[in-house]
Protein backbone atom coordinates (compact mmCIF):
# COMPACT_ATOMS: atom_id res chain seq x y z
CA UNK A 1 0.00 0.00 0.00
CA UNK A 2 3.04 2.71 0.77
CA UNK A 3 4.70 1.95 -2.56
CA UNK A 4 1.13 2.17 -4.34
CA UNK A 5 0.59 5.66 -2.81
CA UNK A 6 3.68 7.19 -3.20
CA UNK A 7 4.84 5.48 -6.55
CA UNK A 8 2.43 4.68 -8.49
CA UNK A 9 -0.17 7.63 -7.89
CA UNK A 10 2.88 9.66 -8.32
CA UNK A 11 6.06 9.59 -9.88
CA UNK A 12 8.76 11.58 -7.34
CA UNK A 13 11.70 10.79 -9.82
CA UNK A 14 12.06 14.57 -10.60
CA UNK A 15 11.80 15.92 -7.24
CA UNK A 16 15.35 17.17 -7.22
CA UNK A 17 17.36 20.28 -7.56
CA UNK A 18 17.54 21.00 -10.86
CA UNK A 19 21.95 21.54 -10.70
CA UNK A 20 21.29 17.68 -9.48
CA UNK A 21 20.53 16.85 -13.40
CA UNK A 22 22.82 20.06 -14.63
CA UNK A 23 25.82 18.45 -12.32
CA UNK A 24 24.79 15.14 -13.33
CA UNK A 25 25.36 16.39 -17.54
CA UNK A 26 28.53 17.43 -16.62
CA UNK A 27 29.60 14.50 -15.22
CA UNK A 28 28.36 12.32 -18.15
CA UNK A 29 29.63 14.59 -20.64
CA UNK A 30 33.06 14.67 -19.31
CA UNK A 31 33.19 10.86 -19.20
CA UNK A 32 32.54 10.65 -15.21
CA UNK A 33 29.38 9.03 -14.54
CA UNK A 34 31.32 5.39 -13.51
CA UNK A 35 33.26 7.51 -11.07
CA UNK A 36 32.15 6.00 -7.37
CA UNK A 37 32.52 8.64 -4.66
CA UNK A 38 31.21 8.92 -0.77
CA UNK A 39 28.84 11.31 0.39
CA UNK A 40 27.65 12.02 3.98
CA UNK A 41 24.10 13.17 5.48
CA UNK A 42 24.69 14.86 8.20
CA UNK A 43 23.02 17.70 10.69
CA UNK A 44 24.97 20.44 12.59
CA UNK A 45 22.83 21.33 15.47
CA UNK A 46 19.87 19.93 17.80
CA UNK A 47 17.00 21.44 16.94
CA UNK A 48 15.11 23.70 19.97
CA UNK A 49 18.48 23.37 21.71
CA UNK A 50 17.74 19.55 22.86
CA UNK A 51 20.00 16.87 23.53
CA UNK A 52 19.31 14.87 20.69
CA UNK A 53 17.23 13.87 17.79
CA UNK A 54 15.41 10.91 16.60
CA UNK A 55 16.33 9.28 12.89
CA UNK A 56 12.98 8.81 10.81
CA UNK A 57 12.15 8.97 7.31
CA UNK A 58 14.95 6.07 6.06
CA UNK A 59 11.38 3.64 5.11
CA UNK A 60 10.55 6.61 2.53
CA UNK A 61 13.86 7.33 0.87
CA UNK A 62 14.34 3.65 0.85
CA UNK A 63 10.86 3.33 -1.50
CA UNK A 64 11.89 5.97 -3.52
CA UNK A 65 15.28 4.68 -4.30
CA UNK A 66 13.65 1.64 -5.64
CA UNK A 67 11.26 3.36 -8.02
CA UNK A 68 13.51 5.74 -9.21
CA UNK A 69 13.20 5.98 -13.08
CA UNK A 70 12.48 9.01 -15.16
CA UNK A 71 9.94 8.51 -17.83
CA UNK A 72 9.01 9.70 -21.05
CA UNK A 73 7.65 12.80 -19.79
CA UNK A 74 10.57 13.41 -17.64
CA UNK A 75 12.91 12.83 -20.41
CA UNK A 76 10.98 14.93 -23.03
CA UNK A 77 10.78 17.98 -20.24
CA UNK A 78 14.40 17.85 -19.91
CA UNK A 79 15.02 17.66 -23.37
CA UNK A 80 12.95 21.23 -23.79
CA UNK A 81 15.39 22.66 -21.85
CA UNK A 82 17.76 22.54 -24.80
CA UNK A 83 20.82 21.73 -22.39
CA UNK A 84 21.44 18.32 -22.38
CA UNK A 85 23.63 16.05 -24.03
CA UNK A 86 21.34 13.44 -25.59
CA UNK A 87 23.24 10.93 -24.61
CA UNK A 88 22.54 11.97 -21.23
CA UNK A 89 18.98 11.46 -21.93
CA UNK A 90 19.36 8.32 -23.01
CA UNK A 91 21.36 7.43 -19.81
CA UNK A 92 18.61 9.13 -17.88
CA UNK A 93 15.76 6.83 -19.43
CA UNK A 94 17.48 3.98 -18.41
CA UNK A 95 18.43 5.18 -14.96
CA UNK A 96 18.44 2.98 -12.82
CA UNK A 97 20.02 3.26 -8.49
CA UNK A 98 22.88 1.34 -8.47
CA UNK A 99 25.34 1.90 -5.31
CA UNK A 100 25.37 1.12 -2.01
CA UNK A 101 23.95 3.12 1.13
CA UNK A 102 24.47 2.63 4.61
CA UNK A 103 22.11 4.08 7.26
CA UNK A 104 21.22 4.30 11.07
CA UNK A 105 18.54 2.81 11.84
CA UNK A 106 15.33 4.43 11.86
CA UNK A 107 14.83 5.26 15.35
CA UNK A 108 18.39 5.93 16.37
CA UNK A 109 18.85 8.71 18.50
CA UNK A 110 21.44 10.92 17.34
CA UNK A 111 23.60 13.55 17.73
CA UNK A 112 25.22 16.57 15.83
CA UNK A 113 28.05 15.86 12.98
CA UNK A 114 28.00 12.57 12.82
CA UNK A 115 27.06 10.62 9.23
CA UNK A 116 24.05 9.18 9.49
CA UNK A 117 23.38 8.38 5.87
CA UNK A 118 26.61 7.51 3.77
CA UNK A 119 25.79 6.51 0.01
CA UNK A 120 28.72 4.76 -1.84
CA UNK A 121 27.95 5.41 -5.18
CA UNK A 122 28.29 6.24 -8.77
CA UNK A 123 28.90 10.20 -9.35
CA UNK A 124 25.33 10.42 -11.40
CA UNK A 125 23.68 8.10 -9.18
CA UNK A 126 24.89 9.99 -5.36
CA UNK A 127 24.03 13.13 -6.96
CA UNK A 128 20.78 12.51 -8.16
CA UNK A 129 18.79 11.18 -4.87
CA UNK A 130 20.39 14.58 -2.69
CA UNK A 131 17.23 16.31 -2.51
CA UNK A 132 14.85 13.53 -1.57
CA UNK A 133 17.58 11.78 0.58
CA UNK A 134 17.35 15.14 2.64
CA UNK A 135 14.04 16.04 2.37
CA UNK A 136 12.91 12.60 3.84
CA UNK A 137 14.99 12.55 6.88
CA UNK A 138 14.90 16.25 7.54
CA UNK A 139 11.13 16.45 7.95
CA UNK A 140 10.20 13.10 9.18
CA UNK A 141 13.18 13.49 12.08
CA UNK A 142 12.12 16.69 13.07
CA UNK A 143 8.34 15.83 13.74
CA UNK A 144 10.06 12.82 15.66
CA UNK A 145 11.86 14.64 17.55
CA UNK A 146 9.52 17.60 18.39
CA UNK A 147 6.66 15.18 19.46
CA UNK A 148 8.99 13.14 21.65
CA UNK A 149 9.93 16.48 23.46
CA UNK A 150 5.72 16.72 24.04
CA UNK A 151 5.39 13.07 25.08
CA UNK A 152 8.17 13.13 27.53
CA UNK A 153 6.46 16.69 28.74
CA UNK A 154 3.21 14.66 29.06
CA UNK A 155 4.68 12.11 31.59
CA UNK A 156 1.85 9.20 31.97
CA UNK A 157 -0.44 11.47 30.02
CA UNK A 158 -0.94 10.09 26.70
CA UNK A 159 -0.55 12.24 23.20
CA UNK A 160 -2.50 12.02 20.09
CA UNK A 161 -1.80 14.01 17.12
CA UNK A 162 -4.05 16.44 15.64
CA UNK A 163 -2.38 17.99 13.06
CA UNK A 164 -3.46 17.47 9.61
CA UNK A 165 -5.31 20.67 8.46
CA UNK A 166 -2.53 23.40 10.07
CA UNK A 167 0.39 20.84 8.13
CA UNK A 168 2.61 22.30 5.50
CA UNK A 169 0.64 20.12 2.79
CA UNK A 170 -1.06 17.30 2.30
CA UNK A 171 2.53 14.69 2.53
CA UNK A 172 3.69 16.97 5.31
CA UNK A 173 0.59 16.00 7.49
CA UNK A 174 0.83 12.06 6.27
CA UNK A 175 4.25 11.60 6.76
CA UNK A 176 3.99 14.10 10.17
CA UNK A 177 1.60 11.90 11.27
CA UNK A 178 4.09 9.09 11.05
CA UNK A 179 7.07 10.51 12.25
CA UNK A 180 4.58 11.68 15.65
CA UNK A 181 4.08 8.18 15.93
CA UNK A 182 8.03 7.22 16.01
CA UNK A 183 8.48 9.88 18.70
CA UNK A 184 5.79 8.17 21.08
CA UNK A 185 2.30 9.68 19.95
CA UNK A 186 -0.41 7.18 20.47
CA UNK A 187 -2.93 7.99 17.59
CA UNK A 188 -3.58 10.53 15.07
CA UNK A 189 -6.57 12.09 14.11
CA UNK A 190 -5.22 11.57 10.21
CA UNK A 191 -6.66 8.28 8.97
CA UNK A 192 -4.71 7.99 6.09
CA UNK A 193 -1.85 7.86 7.98
CA UNK A 194 -3.63 4.59 9.79
CA UNK A 195 -4.35 3.18 6.29
CA UNK A 196 -1.02 3.52 4.85
CA UNK A 197 1.12 3.35 8.41
CA UNK A 198 -0.89 1.22 10.77
CA UNK A 199 -0.74 4.59 13.20
CA UNK A 200 -4.21 4.21 15.33
CA UNK A 201 -6.76 6.71 14.02
CA UNK A 202 -8.93 8.26 16.91
CA UNK A 203 -11.64 11.27 16.73
CA UNK A 204 -14.84 11.98 17.89
CA UNK A 205 -16.67 15.23 17.32
CA UNK A 206 -16.22 18.62 16.55
CA UNK A 207 -18.19 21.65 17.63
CA UNK A 208 -20.12 21.78 14.56
CA UNK A 209 -21.54 18.25 15.77
CA UNK A 210 -22.70 20.25 18.92
CA UNK A 211 -24.46 23.42 17.39
CA UNK A 212 -25.99 21.41 14.88
CA UNK A 213 -28.54 19.81 17.20
CA UNK A 214 -31.00 22.24 18.79
CA UNK A 215 -29.53 21.73 22.64
CA UNK A 216 -26.18 20.49 23.62
CA UNK A 217 -28.13 17.63 25.51
CA UNK A 218 -29.55 16.73 22.20
CA UNK A 219 -26.41 16.36 20.89
CA UNK A 220 -24.92 14.48 23.50
CA UNK A 221 -27.27 12.31 23.68
CA UNK A 222 -27.29 11.33 19.72
CA UNK A 223 -23.89 10.88 20.26
CA UNK A 224 -23.80 8.75 23.14
CA UNK A 225 -26.50 6.55 21.50
CA UNK A 226 -24.40 5.62 18.36
CA UNK A 227 -20.98 5.54 20.04
CA UNK A 228 -22.18 4.43 23.42
CA UNK A 229 -18.35 1.87 23.94
CA UNK A 230 -16.67 4.97 23.13
CA UNK A 231 -18.32 8.31 23.97
CA UNK A 232 -16.29 11.32 24.62
CA UNK A 233 -18.12 14.55 24.68
CA UNK A 234 -16.56 17.96 23.51
CA UNK A 235 -18.19 20.11 26.47
CA UNK A 236 -16.52 23.66 25.68
CA UNK A 237 -18.74 24.59 22.66
CA UNK A 238 -20.83 26.99 24.80
CA UNK A 239 -20.05 26.65 28.52
CA UNK A 240 -17.80 24.02 30.15
CA UNK A 241 -18.52 24.32 33.96
CA UNK A 242 -22.34 25.74 33.20
CA UNK A 243 -23.32 23.60 30.44
CA UNK A 244 -20.94 21.20 28.90
CA UNK A 245 -19.81 19.47 31.83
CA UNK A 246 -23.69 19.52 33.42
CA UNK A 247 -24.65 18.03 30.33
CA UNK A 248 -22.23 15.26 29.76
CA UNK A 249 -22.66 13.76 33.23
CA UNK A 250 -26.48 13.53 32.37
CA UNK A 251 -26.11 11.94 28.75
CA UNK A 252 -23.69 9.33 31.40
CA UNK A 253 -26.97 8.82 33.94
CA UNK A 254 -29.87 8.89 31.30
CA UNK A 255 -28.05 7.19 28.55
CA UNK A 256 -25.21 5.13 28.96
CA UNK A 257 -25.61 3.97 32.51
CA UNK A 258 -28.80 2.21 31.52
CA UNK A 259 -26.76 0.46 28.67
CA UNK A 260 -24.42 -0.39 30.86
CA UNK A 261 -22.28 1.45 29.71
CA UNK A 262 -19.44 4.60 30.83
CA UNK A 263 -18.91 7.90 29.59
CA UNK A 264 -15.04 7.33 28.39
CA UNK A 265 -14.19 11.05 28.62
CA UNK A 266 -14.84 14.96 28.14
CA UNK A 267 -12.28 17.24 25.82
CA UNK A 268 -11.89 20.68 26.36
CA UNK A 269 -10.24 22.55 23.36
CA UNK A 270 -10.19 26.02 25.05
CA UNK A 271 -10.02 28.11 27.71
CA UNK A 272 -7.77 28.00 30.87
CA UNK A 273 -7.04 24.65 30.71
CA UNK A 274 -5.27 24.14 34.07
CA UNK A 275 -7.88 25.96 35.88
CA UNK A 276 -11.02 24.21 33.84
CA UNK A 277 -9.64 20.94 34.31
CA UNK A 278 -9.26 21.27 37.82
CA UNK A 279 -13.05 22.27 38.23
CA UNK A 280 -13.94 19.73 35.61
CA UNK A 281 -12.36 16.53 37.80
CA UNK A 282 -14.14 17.47 40.70
CA UNK A 283 -17.28 17.87 39.32
CA UNK A 284 -16.99 14.53 37.60
CA UNK A 285 -15.44 12.85 40.86
CA UNK A 286 -18.76 13.87 42.97
CA UNK A 287 -21.23 12.82 40.09
CA UNK A 288 -18.93 9.38 40.27
CA UNK A 289 -17.44 9.69 37.07
CA UNK A 290 -14.24 9.09 38.33
CA UNK A 291 -13.37 6.86 35.14
CA UNK A 292 -13.98 9.61 32.88
CA UNK A 293 -10.70 11.30 31.40
CA UNK A 294 -9.95 14.25 30.79
CA UNK A 295 -8.71 15.24 27.11
CA UNK A 296 -7.45 18.67 26.07
CA UNK A 297 -6.66 20.47 22.57
CA UNK A 298 -5.88 23.82 21.62
CA UNK A 299 -2.15 25.15 20.67
CA UNK A 300 0.01 22.82 22.87
CA UNK A 301 3.75 22.05 22.96
CA UNK A 302 6.24 20.90 25.38
CA UNK A 303 6.23 24.09 27.31
CA UNK A 304 2.68 24.49 27.97
CA UNK A 305 2.27 20.73 29.45
CA UNK A 306 4.92 21.66 31.71
CA UNK A 307 2.69 25.11 32.90
CA UNK A 308 0.22 22.82 33.30
CA UNK A 309 1.85 20.41 35.30
CA UNK A 310 3.45 22.62 37.57
CA UNK A 311 -0.53 24.78 38.10
CA UNK A 312 -1.48 21.19 39.26
CA UNK A 313 -3.86 20.41 35.82
CA UNK A 314 -6.19 17.27 35.83
CA UNK A 315 -5.28 16.02 32.26
CA UNK A 316 -5.18 12.74 30.85
CA UNK A 317 -4.84 13.10 27.34
CA UNK A 318 -3.50 15.94 24.91
CA UNK A 319 -4.53 16.65 21.63
CA UNK A 320 -1.59 17.89 19.89
CA UNK A 321 -2.42 19.61 16.25
CA UNK A 322 0.00 22.45 14.83
CA UNK A 323 2.77 22.67 17.19
CA UNK A 324 3.67 19.46 16.69
CA UNK A 325 3.29 18.83 13.29
CA UNK A 326 4.73 21.56 12.23
CA UNK A 327 7.74 21.71 14.90
CA UNK A 328 6.75 25.10 14.91
CA UNK A 329 9.65 26.36 17.80
CA UNK A 330 11.93 25.22 15.13
CA UNK A 331 10.75 24.35 12.30
CA UNK A 332 13.80 23.89 9.72
CA UNK A 333 15.88 20.56 10.37
CA UNK A 334 19.43 21.64 8.78
CA UNK A 335 20.56 17.86 7.26
CA UNK A 336 23.43 18.41 4.97
CA UNK A 337 24.62 15.86 2.45
CA UNK A 338 28.32 16.53 1.59
CA UNK A 339 30.87 14.63 -0.34
CA UNK A 340 33.67 13.29 1.65
CA UNK A 341 35.36 10.79 -1.00
CA UNK A 342 36.28 9.95 -4.44
CA UNK A 343 37.02 6.35 -5.55
CA UNK A 344 40.67 6.92 -7.48
CA UNK A 345 41.60 3.31 -7.78
CA UNK A 346 39.03 0.19 -6.81
CA UNK A 347 38.39 -0.20 -2.97
CA UNK A 348 40.77 3.01 -2.52
CA UNK A 349 38.79 6.12 -1.58
CA UNK A 350 40.58 9.62 -1.75
CA UNK A 351 39.18 11.42 1.29
CA UNK A 352 37.47 15.16 0.44
CA UNK A 353 37.28 17.92 2.90
CA UNK A 354 35.10 21.00 2.56
CA UNK A 355 36.61 23.95 4.10
CA UNK A 356 35.13 27.08 5.98
CA UNK A 357 35.82 30.31 7.75
CA UNK A 358 32.80 28.67 9.97
CA UNK A 359 34.28 25.82 11.89
CA UNK A 360 31.24 24.11 12.69
CA UNK A 361 30.81 23.95 8.63
CA UNK A 362 34.63 22.02 8.18
CA UNK A 363 33.18 18.73 7.11
CA UNK A 364 35.40 15.48 8.13
CA UNK A 365 37.26 13.89 5.31
CA UNK A 366 36.66 10.15 4.27
CA UNK A 367 35.03 7.11 3.91
CA UNK A 368 33.70 6.69 7.65
CA UNK A 369 32.00 4.79 10.05
CA UNK A 370 30.39 5.92 13.21
CA UNK A 371 30.21 3.95 16.72
CA UNK A 372 28.86 4.29 19.88
CA UNK A 373 30.67 3.87 22.58
CA UNK A 374 28.40 2.67 26.02
CA UNK A 375 29.79 2.74 29.81
CA UNK A 376 29.92 -0.74 30.77
CA UNK A 377 28.21 -0.62 33.93
CA UNK A 378 25.28 1.74 33.24
CA UNK A 379 24.86 1.28 29.79
CA UNK A 380 24.52 4.78 29.10
CA UNK A 381 26.13 6.11 25.43
CA UNK A 382 29.23 7.73 26.71
CA UNK A 383 29.55 9.17 23.38
CA UNK A 384 29.84 8.78 19.39
CA UNK A 385 33.07 7.91 17.66
CA UNK A 386 33.52 8.71 13.64
CA UNK A 387 36.04 6.23 12.84
CA UNK A 388 37.35 6.10 8.74
CA UNK A 389 35.74 3.03 7.29
CA UNK A 390 38.30 0.19 7.58
CA UNK A 391 38.92 0.65 11.51
CA UNK A 392 37.82 -1.28 14.22
CA UNK A 393 37.24 -0.58 18.04
CA UNK A 394 38.35 -3.00 20.00
CA UNK A 395 35.96 -2.88 23.44
CA UNK A 396 38.65 -5.01 25.15
CA UNK A 397 41.16 -2.67 25.80
CA UNK A 398 42.04 1.12 26.36
CA UNK A 399 40.78 2.92 22.86
CA UNK A 400 42.21 6.36 22.29
CA UNK A 401 40.67 9.30 20.95
CA UNK A 402 40.83 12.99 20.07
CA UNK A 403 38.64 15.52 21.35
CA UNK A 404 38.11 17.90 18.26
CA UNK A 405 37.52 20.04 21.06
CA UNK A 406 40.45 20.13 23.44
CA UNK A 407 42.89 18.10 21.12
CA UNK A 408 45.64 19.00 23.30
CA UNK A 409 43.94 16.59 26.11
CA UNK A 410 45.03 12.63 25.72
CA UNK A 411 41.99 10.52 26.35
CA UNK A 412 41.07 7.08 25.95
CA UNK A 413 37.84 4.94 26.73
CA UNK A 414 38.03 1.91 29.02
CA UNK A 415 35.22 -0.02 30.35
CA UNK A 416 33.49 0.28 27.40
CA UNK A 417 31.28 -1.25 25.21
CA UNK A 418 30.72 -0.16 21.64
CA UNK A 419 28.68 -0.55 19.01
CA UNK A 420 28.94 0.33 15.10
CA UNK A 421 25.58 2.23 13.93
CA UNK A 422 25.28 2.25 10.69
CA UNK A 423 23.89 -0.52 8.82
CA UNK A 424 24.00 -1.43 5.14
CA UNK A 425 20.48 -0.98 3.59
CA UNK A 426 21.63 -1.36 -0.65
CA UNK A 427 23.93 -3.07 -1.92
CA UNK A 428 24.93 -2.58 -5.53
CA UNK A 429 20.89 -0.85 -5.55
CA UNK A 430 19.35 -3.69 -4.59
CA UNK A 431 17.48 -3.33 -0.99
CA UNK A 432 19.62 -5.65 1.33
CA UNK A 433 18.01 -4.47 4.68
CA UNK A 434 14.85 -5.57 6.38
CA UNK A 435 12.78 -2.70 7.39
CA UNK A 436 11.18 -2.70 10.70
CA UNK A 437 7.77 -2.36 11.43
CA UNK A 438 6.47 1.16 12.57
CA UNK A 439 5.67 -0.04 16.11
CA UNK A 440 8.86 -1.57 16.74
CA UNK A 441 10.54 2.03 15.49
CA UNK A 442 8.81 3.56 17.80
CA UNK A 443 9.72 0.54 20.61
CA UNK A 444 13.64 1.40 19.58
CA UNK A 445 13.00 5.06 20.44
CA UNK A 446 11.52 4.26 23.71
CA UNK A 447 13.73 1.73 24.60
CA UNK A 448 16.82 3.95 24.02
CA UNK A 449 15.45 6.65 26.17
CA UNK A 450 15.28 4.48 29.13
CA UNK A 451 18.25 2.36 28.82
CA UNK A 452 21.17 3.70 27.06
CA UNK A 453 20.53 7.66 27.05
CA UNK A 454 21.73 9.57 29.98
CA UNK A 455 18.54 11.44 31.91
CA UNK A 456 20.90 14.40 31.58
CA UNK A 457 20.61 14.70 28.14
CA UNK A 458 16.50 14.13 27.98
CA UNK A 459 16.83 17.84 29.81
CA UNK A 460 14.76 20.62 28.10
CA UNK A 461 16.64 22.72 29.93
CA UNK A 462 20.16 23.23 29.30
CA UNK A 463 20.63 19.33 27.91
CA UNK A 464 24.25 17.61 28.46
CA UNK A 465 26.29 17.75 25.47
CA UNK A 466 26.64 14.70 24.15
CA UNK A 467 30.14 13.75 23.20
CA UNK A 468 31.46 13.48 19.36
CA UNK A 469 35.20 12.67 19.06
CA UNK A 470 36.89 11.22 16.25
CA UNK A 471 39.80 8.28 15.92
CA UNK A 472 43.37 9.57 15.93
CA UNK A 473 43.79 8.10 12.23
CA UNK A 474 40.90 10.22 11.04
CA UNK A 475 41.72 13.28 13.27
CA UNK A 476 45.24 13.17 11.27
CA UNK A 477 43.68 12.94 8.24
CA UNK A 478 41.71 15.84 8.82
CA UNK A 479 45.05 17.74 10.06
CA UNK A 480 46.95 16.75 7.17
CA UNK A 481 44.13 17.98 4.80
CA UNK A 482 43.78 21.51 6.98
CA UNK A 483 47.36 22.15 6.55
CA UNK A 484 46.80 21.21 3.05
CA UNK A 485 44.70 23.40 1.56
CA UNK A 486 45.89 26.74 3.70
Amino acid sequence: MMNRFVNDKRNLTMLMDFYELTMSNGYFVKGLKDKRVVFDMFYRRNPDEGGFVIFAGLEQLVNYIQNLAFDEEDIEYLRSKNMFDEGFLDYLSNFKFSGDIYAVPEGTIVYPNTPLVTVVAPLIDAQLIETMLLLTINHQSLIATKANRIVRAAGDASVMEFGARRAQGSDAAIYGARACYIGGVGATATAISDELFGVPAIGTMAHSFVQFFDTEYEAFKAYAEVYPDNCVLLIDTYNVLESGVQNAIKVAKEVLEPMGKRLKGIRIDSGDLAYLTKKVRKILDAAGCEDCSIVVSNSIDEYLITSLNKQGARIDSYGVGERMITAKSEPVFGGVYKLAAVENEPGVFEPKIKISENVEKITNPGFKSLWRIYDKDSGYGIADVITLADETIDDTKPYPYMDEIKPWKRRSFTNFTCEKLQKQIFAGGELVYELPSLKEIQQKVKDQLSASVWPEEQRFENPHTHYVDLSMELYKTKQEMLEKYS
